[in-house]
């Protein structure tokens, strides 16, 4: 028996909860989990926003762990060893886009907390393909949110070929835009942080950001027209997105890994002069994730966070949901 944390209906408090998974499947893992992130999309689908979930709901899919047992195909995993495991559990392999690479684009991709239980539990399970090795240079402890938020930031500098000596904006210093800064800064590209909080400058600063704008000044967006290659918008709100699409510099890309809420609308008359696009992306790849995470390793990129025990999971949902974590929050065993 699993045992695990679930809600019985939208917006429940989590409470223990046990069930049998069955027999391990021959090219699935299971792991023992150690450590588990929690996300806002944990939180919109324990609320059941987007429609799709289904009850008892165990949240959690930014799991680091150790592998428990390995189905009898499996070879290039071991058990012991230290693995995290994110938003995919599954893909066909067998489409075109598993076949290309591209596993995060499967059209029948399966969700870790999508129609199955996730990782706040004592172990989860998944197919060997989307368990990626956590290097030893990378702390555990830190790691869970790397295979969400910062696979969601990082999967975009991989797609689009950003370089060292492109100049890129975050919009958004939070969960996804803190880490934005740090991969980008150690990317060695000159970084811009757009946020509406301007105390936060000297932390944005701290985090690798070269240069500030408070995004509620009209006239420093202004100043900043035809200034970046890329500017990735982390947040989940709605923008102007006409004055961002100015600061873009030609052949620039206005990019979105933030779930905003209303449709994006922008006038085509200036995409089309400069030949400017708008885009957003999932998560990333098997191997981006190995990608990343060798990344983070080398250049000691982790996410800030703030540690709760699994037995306060209750708290350290009404946290992210009332409050403002800095800023993921991990749960531990």
């Amino acid at each position: 028996m699993i045992k695990a944390y679930a809600a019985e209906r939208p917006g429940a408090e989590l409470k223990p909860f046990e069930y049998d998974p069955g027999p391990l499947g021959q090219e699935d893992v299971e792991i023992a989990v150690e450590y588990c992130g929690i996300c806002h999309s944990d939180l919109s689908m324990w609320r059941n926003d987007w429609g799709m979930t289904q009850y008892p709901f165990v949240p959690g899919h930014e799991v680091v762990g150790t592998i428990a047992a390995v189905g009898e195909s499996v070879k290039k995993l071991q058990v012991g060893q230290r693995v995290g495991l994110g938003w995919y559990s599954r893909s066909c392999m067998q489409c075109e886009w598993c076949m290309s690479g591209n596993q995060n684009l499967c059209l029948t991709a399966e969700g870790t907390i999508v129609g199955r239980y996730g990782g706040f539990a004592d172990k989860v399970r998944a197919h060997q393909a989307w368990v990626s090795p956590l290097p030893e240079d990378l702390n555990p402890a830190a790691a869970g949110p790397l295979f969400c938020g910062g696979i969601t930031v990082f999967n975009p500098i991989v797609q689009f070929d950003i370089k060292p000596t492109d100049r890129v904006g975050i919009i958004g210093i939070g969960g996804l835009g803190h880490m934005a800064l740090r991969f980008l800064h150690a990317w060695g590209c000159d970084v811009t942080a757009f946020s509406t909080t301007p105390d936060k400058e000297a932390e944005a600063r701290e985090l690798g950001a070269n240069h500030f704008i408070n995004s509620r000044d009209p006239d420093a967006l202004k100043a900043a027209e035809n200034s970046f290659d890329l500017i990735l918008s982390t947040v989940n709100a709605n923008l102007d997105w006409s004055a961002y699409i100015a600061t873009l510099r030609p052949k620039g890309r206005l990019h979105l890994v933030g779930v905003v809420p209303d449709p994006i609308a922008s006038q085509a008359f200036p995409l089309i002069l400069s030949q400017k696009s708008i885009s957003g992306s999932p998560l990333g790849s098997p191997a981006t994730v190995t990608k990343m995470l060798d990344f983070a390793a080398r250049h000691s990129v982790e996410p800030i966070i703030e540690m709760f025990s699994f037995d306060q999971v209750n708290e350290a949902f009404d946290k992210l949901s009332n409050g403002k974590p800095r800023y993921r929050i991990v749960l531990k065993h």
